[in-house]
């Protein structure tokens, strides 16, 4: 009985030591508010704008867990993570690098102009620094993010949902971004061919796909460069657009041919400099809030409505740049029934700048439209020289003769309904065997 006190005692005596020894050990390590206080200081340096953090918890069971809440960049349009949850490698941690196994993202805002304010260094290594941890060859095993808000320079927000997994050089091996609650499905998935820089590429938008190969090329400079095809097939514009927040002036299925080219030092420089080249076609299209024939008889001054469009064909091009996305429109055509239009346009913060020549009695005449100004409010002119001397027939087919031109003039003169003032100017017919 005396050796069994014995240990009983010599016992309690070291699980008090470990206790105590415990107790001094977490009064050592830095409290929650103080490791808050650490990662801002260290996101600020990072980013080169302030940064607060609401809360940083952290435990050590069943898992080594670092919970951040309400992190946010001091901006006019803050950055903001709701909640950020990151998996700690702990074979990692003991030989002091950073390896997350898991980040899950619930809730962010990403204003686009922002980001722009942002003066972290692009993809260039930081130097070390004594006690810091090293970044591991594979910082992330894998990233998961909900309900993250992007918000576009002119304030439209669109929220995304998505997952990536990483292979060494952030790599992906696999990623998926989608539009949560949106129908028809809208999303794109990434899968990389073994350990080619080569992903098959499969898009869902608008009930119909573009599904593809993109490329990623390392060149002598160290630039990157991503190249790519892509096959539109199918996919309605109206929705399309919509599942972006933005409205289509065009509602139709479209199918082409997209090619996709990107260059830069790092993810944002690829971003930034983002092109694609599609050639299209739309069958059985509707012209939304546009009626060329009205917009022809009032002089560009009344063209509210809609036209039918037999077919549309083009090319689109789009070029990302600092200040936002161009689009160019070039060769476009479009048929309605006896009308066909011919032309190009210039997108551009939002503003639209635009020719087109519309044909009329099977293409022989062409009356110019030009359109200007915001989208919001597009501004629709013909010049009136050319409206009146295709009504006269005096700047129609010349040398050919009066009796075609008078039937051209009339044709065109229903159409345009011009009154009374401009027909009683126009010369009669001749007679018929007669020449002017």
């Amino acid at each position: 009985m005396r050796r069994t006190r014995r240990w009983l005692l010599a016992g309690s005596i070291v699980v008090a030591m470990l206790v105590v020894a415990g107790v001094g050990l977490f009064s050592l390590l830095p409290s929650n508010e103080e490791l808050a206080r650490r990662a801002a200081t260290e996101l600020e340096a990072a980013l080169g704008v302030p940064v607060s953090v609401g809360s940083l918890h952290w435990r050590l069971r069943p898992s080594v867990m670092v919970e951040l809440e309400n992190v946010a960049t001091q901006q006019s349009q803050p950055i903001v993570i709701k909640k950020l949850t990151a998996k700690l490698n702990v074979a990692a941690l003991w030989q002091r690098r950073l390896k997350l196994e898991r980040v899950e993202v619930d809730g962010a805002v990403l204003p686009q102009l922002s980001l722009r304010g942002l003066h972290a260094s692009a993809g260039e290594p930081t130097e070390a620094k004594p006690g810091r941890l090293q970044l591991d060859e594979l910082p992330i095993d894998q990233l998961v993010f909900r309900d993250v808000t992007w918000i576009s320079r002119h304030g439209t927000h669109v929220v995304y949902a998505g997952e990536a997994e990483f292979d060494p050089g952030w790599r992906p091996r696999s990623a998926q971004l989608r539009r949560p609650g949106f129908l028809p499905t809208t999303e794109l998935s990434l899968t990389r061919r073994g350990e080619d820089d080569r992903w098959d590429t499969r898009i869902n938008l608008g009930g119909g796909t573009a599904n593809g190969e993109l490329q990623l090329q390392t060149r002598a400079n160290g630039q990157l460069h991503i190249a790519g095809k892509l096959q539109p097939r199918g996919i309605e514009a109206v929705s399309a657009l919509a599942a972006f927040n933005r409205r289509s002036v065009i509602a139709g299925k479209i199918t082409g041919e997209t090619t996709v080219s990107a260059s830069g030092a790092g993810l944002a420089e690829l971003a930034r400099s983002l092109h694609t080249t599609t050639p299209f076609t739309i069958g059985h299209a509707t012209l939304l809030r546009f009626d060329m024939e009205k917009a022809i008889r009032s002089v560009g001054k009344d063209h509210a409505g809609k036209t039918a469009l037999d077919s549309v064909t083009g090319q689109l091009d789009t070029q990302n740049t600092s200040n936002g996305m161009v689009l160019d429109f070039g060769k476009v055509k479009a048929v309605s029934g006896a009308l066909s239009a011919t032309g190009k346009a210039h997108i551009a913060d939002r503003q639209i700048e635009a020719e087109l020549a519309v044909d009329l009695v099977e293409g022989l005449v062409g009356v110019p439209l030009k359109l200007s100004g915001p989208l919001t409010r597009v501004n629709v002119s013909v010049p009136p020289g050319a409206l009146a001397g295709a009504v006269l027939g005096t700047a129609v087919l010349p040398g050919v003769g009066t009796a075609i031109g008078a039937r051209l003039g009339a044709a065109l003169g229903n159409i345009f309904n011009s009154g009374p003032s401009v027909q009683a100017k126009a010369k009669p017919p001749a007679a018929p065997g007669k020449r002017s």
